[in-house]
């Protein structure tokens, strides 16, 4: 079939044609988000799950809702060394500048300005090296004592009171939050939590791996009062069949139900998993209807395509010694697996493999899912290592 015409999305992040199974929370997201618009108590939404599960579109789709309604908007993707204010500050700057052009708004976006500018002054953020630099004149005492969570607190404050002039949230969204630092996500949390008891427009969506929320609660105490953890799981059976079945049906394929059952099986259901191997059945068919031949054809590519790239991206990240260690927890399947298990298969002590063990956690390539307890962080991760890598490497 016409490759042109293919209509799956395999890709980080890329909106797939049919996101089957998450309209409730897409509706709980807009509830929120109608809810702080109008100052009313809401929690914020930090979405958890595995890798490939869909987290970043479904932020991404809430995002676009936002915007459509009028909100303002600032995206985060924390994934490489730098600060989270050194991100956050160009994108406050950039919904300010939409936020001045607002009648009802001016005077106090002229005050946000200033606290921006003090803010970015007092922590010496840097982009990429370059220094910030801004043309309104600094306020003294207004977020630029140097303490990152009594600046970012009094910034987020007269941000939330210009949106607020306007009728407006000011909604932050943030991936792969797992890897903000501890002292900053304190710094977020605390602020949040002002912005919340002045009833301010301010709100925060986020999505980062399971381990996520012990760090949160780590931070501070009590965010488990101020945010929702929805858990973004495989999708049910049903639902994989129509994020499959629906995109063909609309170019005018037919995917017979057998084949759609394999597909099922293949993929458990991921939704990443999902387009990879749709992308491939469409390939691989030459007409209407697609058979269950064309998918066990399909799966072959498929499944090199992620050894490729999927899996292929986080294990060349790994050293020899994390590699042996998830070597061992593929030996004894899925998981999770204790630990005194992993260090069996590899005749350690569960002492000497702790730092393997921490350092792959902080890497997002394990979480533990209870005390003692390790799992991938990755689905079909398993299989992936005993593709690959020698039992005895």
């Amino acid at each position: 079939m016409d490759p042109i015409r293919n209509p799956y999305s395999p890709g980080a992040g890329a909106q797939p044609p049919e996101l089957a199974g998450r309209q409730s929370l897409l509706d709980t997201a807009q509830i929120v988000l109608e809810r702080c618009k109008l100052g009313r108590s809401s929690k914020s939404l930090l979405m958890v799950g595995l890798r490939g599960v869909g987290k970043t579109v479904l932020l991404d789709r809430i995002r676009q809702n936002a915007e459509a309604d009028g909100n303002l908007t600032l995206w985060i993707e924390h994934v490489d060394y730098r600060s989270l204010p050194s991100k956050l500050v160009p994108q406050l700057r950039t919904a300010l500048i939409k936020l001045s052009s607002r009648a009802r708004a001016k005077d106090l976006t002229r005050r946000a300005f200033s606290a921006l500018a003090g803010f970015a002054n007092s922590l010496k953020i840097k982009l990429q090296d370059i220094e910030l630099g801004f043309d309104f004149p600094l306020e003294s005492g207004l977020a630029d004592c140097g303490d990152l969570e009594s600046d970012l607190t009094d910034l987020l404050e007269i941000v939330g009171h210009a949106a607020k002039a306007e009728g407006a949230s000011m909604a932050i969204f943030v991936d792969e939050m797992q890897y903000v630092a501890e002292h900053e996500l304190a710094a977020l949390i605390a602020a949040l939590h002002r912005c919340s008891q002045r009833q301010l427009p301010v709100i925060l969506f986020g999505a980062g791996l399971p381990q996520l929320r012990g760090r949160m609660g780590d931070a501070k105490s009590y965010a488990e009062r101020l945010f929702s953890f929805p858990i973004i799981d495989q999708l049910t059976a049903k639902d994989a069949r129509l994020a499959i079945a629906k995109p063909a049906q609309a170019e005018g394929v037919e995917i017979r139900e057998d084949a759609l059952e394999l597909v099922v099986e293949r993929t458990r259901c991921y939704p990443y998993f999902l387009q990879e191997w749709g992308k491939h059945i469409w390939d691989e068919a030459e007409s209407s209807p697609i058979t269950i031949s064309h998918v066990e054809a399909a799966s072959v590519l498929a499944i090199a395509e992620l050894d490729e790239s999927f899996f292929r991206v986080r294990f060349d990240r790994l050293t020899p010694t994390e590699r042996n260690y998830l070597r061992a927890m593929a030996e004894l399947g899925e998981g999770p697996h204790r630990s005194g298990e992993i260090a069996t298969v590899l005749k350690r002590s569960v002492q000497a493999l702790g730092p393997t063990r921490a350092q792959l956690i902080s890497k997002g390539m394990l979480w533990s899912p209870g005390h003692g307890d390790t799992a991938f962080t990755v689905p079909l991760f398993d299989q992936f290592m005993l593709r690959n890598v020698p039992a005895n490497e």
